[in-house]
C-alpha cells in the first residue's frame, strides 16, 4: 500500500473542508431542497420561490403555493425583479416572487431572530437585488436576515370591477401586499431551517418599503407573523382621496376600480380575459398612484389607518419609525416661490396661509423651510402621527428618529443649507458605508455602525438598547424623545414640532364632513 505524505493529506483535507464550506449541505423548505453559499461566515441563499409564479391565469390574484421541484435547487443568485420600468441588476420578469436568505447560524437548531427587509420604490419599482440591500453586515451583527420580492407597479396593485368580482372577498388591488403576506408566511413555516426563529420575526422597509410596513401593521392579514416593525420614512396614515398627493395617496375600492377600467381602456383590452394576454412587457406602464398603489379595500387594508390606530384595531408590536432631515428636496420641489405658494394654495385651500407661514417661501428661492412641507407631508406627519397614536393606544413601545448625517456644505455651494436626502439613511443601516472612499468620514462610519446595532438590537428584543450605544428614550406623549442621527447618535426635541402641530390641523379636518366634502 503507498504511504501517504501527511503534509499532502493535510493540505488535502484543508481544499477538501474549504470546498464543502463553499456548498453547504442542502436545505428542505417547502416545495424542495435549496442549496445556497458560503459568504464571509455566513450562509447565504439567493432566489428561493416562496410562491408560484403569478402568470397567466394567476396575473392579478393572491399569491398561491410554491409549485415542488426534484433535486437541489442552485440558489446562488438573486431571481429577476417584478416587472417594472427601467433596469435593475438582476433583470426583470413577471415571474417574480422570490426571496433572500443570510443567516449566521452555526446549525439549524440555533434560533436566531429574523429581520425582514421590504424595498421601496414608489410601489412601482424596487429590486431585492439592489447592492444597497446586501443583508451581510447586518446579519453578522447577529440576525437572520430575508429579503422579500413583490409585484409593483400595476401588475402589483392594479383593482378592477371585474378582478373585484372574481375574488372570493370582492376585492382587487393591493396584489404587492398579498406577496409580502405570503413571503412572511413562508418564514414562519421555513425559516427555522436556516437557522432562524419564526417567533422572533421583525419587519423593516424603507419608502413604500416603510408605508408597507405601517400597512402590514394596520392588516388583519397580517396578524401574528411579525412581532416587531421597523418604518424608514414610511406610514400611511393620511385620508384617503381621489385625487391623491403625497402624504393623502390612498383611493378608495370604488375609486380604483374606475381608474382601472380606465387602465383596461388605454390597454386595448375589452375584457379581463383580454388584459391577461396581453404580454406583460406590452401593458401601459401606468407607473402612477392610479393604478400603482395600495388602496382601501376592506380586507388587506381595513379602513383608513389613522381611524383604525385611534379605535387601537391594529397588530400591536413594539415599533421603530423616523425619517430624514431634507427628504423634500427629492421630489421634485416647486422652482419658484410663485409656484411653490400656488401649489400649497391649490392642495391644501382654505388652510394654505397658516401653512406658508409655518412653512415659509424665501423671496427668490424654495429653501428647505419651504421644501419642509412637502417633507412632513409625505413622511415626518405620518411617522409623527403613527407615533404619538401608538403611544396613546398601545403598551407596546415606541422608538423614533431622525436621520441628518450629511456634510456641512459652504455657505456658496448650491446645496448650502441642505440635509439629508430620501433614502440616504439606507446605505448606513445595511453598513455600506465604504471606509475608502475620501468623501467617507468617521462619523459616517460610526453612525452606520450605531445604526445597524440599534436595528439589530431592536430585532433581538423588541428594544434598540444595548451596550456600546447611546441610550435611546421611549416616545410617549409626555416625553416625545426623538434620536437624532448627526454626527453622534444623541436625544433631541421632535423636528418643527409648531409646523407639525400646523400640519396636524390640515389633517384632521380633512377627516371631518367638510373636509371630505372639500376634497371630492
Amino acid at each position: 500500500m503507498k504511504k501517504v505524505n501527511p503534509f499532502v493529506a493535510f493540505a488535502l483535507s484543508l481544499v477538501s473542508a474549504v470546498a464543502f464550506a463553499q456548498q453547504p449541505a442542502p436545505v428542505r423548505v417547502k416545495g424542495g431542497q435549496v442549496r445556497g453559499t458560503v459568504e464571509e461566515g455566513l450562509t447565504v441563499y439567493r432566489g428561493i420561490p416562496f410562491a408560484a409564479p403569478p402568470v397567466g391565469e394567476l396575473r392579478w390574484k393572491a399569491p398561491q403555493p410554491v409549485q415542488t421541484w426534484t433535486g437541489v435547487r442552485d440558489a446562488n443568485r438573486f431571481a429577476p425583479a417584478a416587472m417594472q420600468g427601467g433596469n435593475t441588476p438582476s433583470g426583470k420578469s413577471e415571474d417574480c416572487l422570490y426571496l433572500n436568505v443570510w443567516s449566521p447560524a452555526r446549525t439549524t437548531t440555533d434560533r436566531i431572530p429574523v429581520l425582514v427587509w421590504i424595498y421601496g420604490g414608489g410601489f412601482s419599482f424596487g429590486a431585492t437585488s439592489d447592492p444597497n440591500y446586501s443583508g451581510e453586515k447586518l446579519a453578522q451583527k447577529g440576525v437572520v436576515v430575508v429579503s422579500i420580492a413583490y409585484r409593483v407597479g400595476p401588475l402589483g396593485f392594479l383593482a378592477h370591477p371585474q378582478l373585484s368580482a372574481e375574488n372570493p372577498q370582492r376585492v382587487s388591488g393591493n396584489y404587492g401586499l398579498l406577496d409580502m403576506i405570503a413571503g412572511l408566511k413562508w418564514v414562519q413555516q421555513n425559516i427555522a431551517a436556516f437557522g432562524g426563529d419564526p417567533t422572533k420575526v421583525t419587519i423593516f422597509g424603507e419608502s413604500a418599503g416603510g408605508i408597507a410596513v405601517s400597512m402590514l401593521c394596520a392588516s388583519p392579514q397580517a396578524k401574528g407573523l411579525f412581532r416587531g416593525a421597523i418604518s424608514q420614512s414610511g406610514g400611511s396614515f393620511g385620508p384617503t382621496r381621489a385625487t391623491t398627493y403625497p402624504g393623502e395617496n390612498m383611493k378608495r375600492l370604488d375609486e380604483a376600480e374606475k381608474a382601472g377600467e380606465a387602465y383596461a381602456q388605454k390597454a386595448g383590452a375589452s375584457s379581463l380575459a383580454d388584459l391577461r394576454k396581453i404580454e406583460a412587457d406590452k401593458l401601459p406602464g401606468g407607473w402612477g398612484v392610479g393604478s400603482s398603489w395600495p388602496i382601501v379595500d376592506g380586507y388587506v387594508i381595513p379602513d383608513d389607518q389613522h381611524k383604525l390606530y385611534e379605535a387601537g384595531n391594529y397588530n400591536q408590536t413594539p415599533i421603530l419609525v423616523g425619517y430624514n432631515s431634507d427628504e423634500g428636496a427629492s421630489f421634485s420641489p416647486p422652482k419658484t416661490p410663485g409656484e411653490y405658494i400656488e401649489s400649497t394654495k391649490k392642495r391644501y385651500g382654505p388652510f394654505a396661509d397658516d401653512l406658508l407661514k409655518a412653512y415659509p417661501v424665501g423671496a427668490n428661492s424654495v429653501p428647505k423651510t419651504a421644501r419642509d412641507l412637502m417633507r412632513d407631508a409625505a413622511f415626518g406627519w405620518q411617522t409623527w402621527s403613527w407615533a404619538n397614536l401608538q403611544a396613546t393606544t398601545s403598551k407596546q413601545k415606541v422608538f423614533y428618529y431622525y436621520f441628518d448625517q450629511h456634510p456641512d456644505y459652504p455657505a456658496d455651494s448650491p446645496k448650502a443649507g441642505a440635509g439629508s436626502g430620501h433614502g440616504q439613511e439606507v446605505s448606513y443601516v445595511f453598513g455600506h458605508i465604504d471606509p475608502a472612499n475620501p468623501q467617507t468620514t468617521k462619523t459616517d462610519l460610526a453612525i452606520s455602525d450605531a445604526m445597524g446595532t440599534y436595528w439589530t438590537n431592536f430585532t433581538k428584543y423588541g428594544d434598540p438598547n444595548g451596550t456600546g450605544v447611546p441610550q435611546w428614550p421611549v416616545f410617549s406623549k409626555t416625553n416625545p424623545a426623538v434620536m437624532y442621527f448627526n454626527q453622534t447618535p444623541h436625544v433631541g426635541p421632535v423636528p418643527s414640532a409648531d409646523a407639525l402641530n400646523v400640519l396636524n390641523t390640515y389633517f384632521n379636518w380633512r377627516r371631518i364632513p367638510e373636509g371630505e366634502a372639500w376634497a371630492k
